[in-house]
């Protein structure tokens, strides 16, 4: 892949405070996607502590200004606006900024491209600990690196996304999900496909690494990002827990022999019962509408009704 072909990528993220642990997490993540060639455009996001010095080190482009909810965190409709009004490459990749790349991605993304103008490209993640700054200096860190996330890493269910990658000029009409906490990424498989796309999981193909670290940027932790306000506003703006898509709703997967229509069972199954309850939902409403307008009930909350369904499947952890 290289600049005559015009397959060139531009990644963005909104890192959290230079600070403590995480400071070396988002450099290791930094050093690996600095060193993906071709060289893909970075953007950083945000003006927290050290983010401006980090860009600059790296010589990577800083844009301080992002949109924010009342509690400070940044908006994803913001971010991903104007990131693709200023990148400089037309295939886009949002990145977690905890998440280690390594060259497979790039491989994956030159394939895609060459058979979808559409799509959006996601893929699962591997878990490891990190605390330590990783040597990205030696030729072979990546197989050596692959090596040791194989033997201790942990891989994740399928509702867990770190990058997205698609098109520029592909995502509009975004909502104002804070980042970082529960919902938006699965929103946003859900969005590619009311858009027309396809979603690729190229998890067959691709691995990416996130490091974990604690949850100290917020001030309730861990139960403040999945259980607090700002996780509770994302779940409503996702209009209904139809539209948290996983990795199981992907139409395609990237593998070694190529571009393959996913029927695996998990998606077969995922259709069958998301597709199936609402219709039945559409057909209850519209079976009773008389009825209810007679008693003055005009509207129900779909998401209560469901309530009791969604406590038992856990689609956000």
């Amino acid at each position: 892949m290289n600049e005559n072909n015009g397959v060139m990528l531009t990644l963005f993220s909104c890192p959290k405070a230079f600070r403590g642990n995480i400071k070396v997490i988002q450099t290791n993540a930094l050093q690996s996607w600095i060193g993906l060639s071709p060289r893909c455009e970075i953007i950083l996001f945000g003006d927290e502590e050290g983010i401006p010095e980090a860009a600059s080190f790296f010589g990577v482009l800083h844009v301080p200004q992002v949109a924010r909810n009342e509690y400070g965190t940044p908006l994803l409709d913001d971010m991903f606006l104007k990131a693709q009004a200023v990148a400089r490459h037309d295939i886009m990749g949002y990145v977690n900024a905890d998440v280690i790349l390594m060259s497979d991605i790039v491989k994956a993304v030159e394939h895609v491209r060459e058979k979808k103008k559409a799509f959006l490209m996601v893929g699962s993640r591997w878990n490891i600990d990190s605390g330590q700054p990783l040597d990205f200096s030696q030729p072979d860190w990546q197989e050596r690196f692959r090596a040791s996330v194989l033997k201790s890493g942990k891989p994740t269910p399928p509702e867990w996304i770190d990058y997205f990658v698609f098109p520029r000029g592909f995502y509009r009409d975004l909502l104002p999900f804070a980042l970082g906490r529960a919902g938006f990424d699965n929103w946003l498989l859900w969005k590619a496909r009311s858009l027309g796309g396809p979603i690729i999981d190229a998890s067959d193909v691709v691995m990416v690494v996130h490091q974990r670290h604690d949850y100290s940027h917020h001030p309730q932790g861990k139960d403040g990002v999945w259980n607090g306000a700002e996780a509770k506003r994302n779940r409503e703006l996702m209009g209904g827990w139809h539209r948290c898509f996983t990795l199981s709703d992907a139409t395609y997967r990237l593998t070694p022999a190529g571009l393959k229509l996913n029927l695996r069972k998990e998606r077969l199954t995922r259709i069958v019962l998301v597709g199936g309850v609402v219709r039945l939902w559409d057909c209850l409403m519209t079976w009773t509408q008389p009825i209810r307008y007679g008693l003055g009930i005009r509207k129900f909350n779909t998401d209560r009704f469901f309530e009791t369904l969604k406590k038992g499947v856990n689609f956000f952890r």
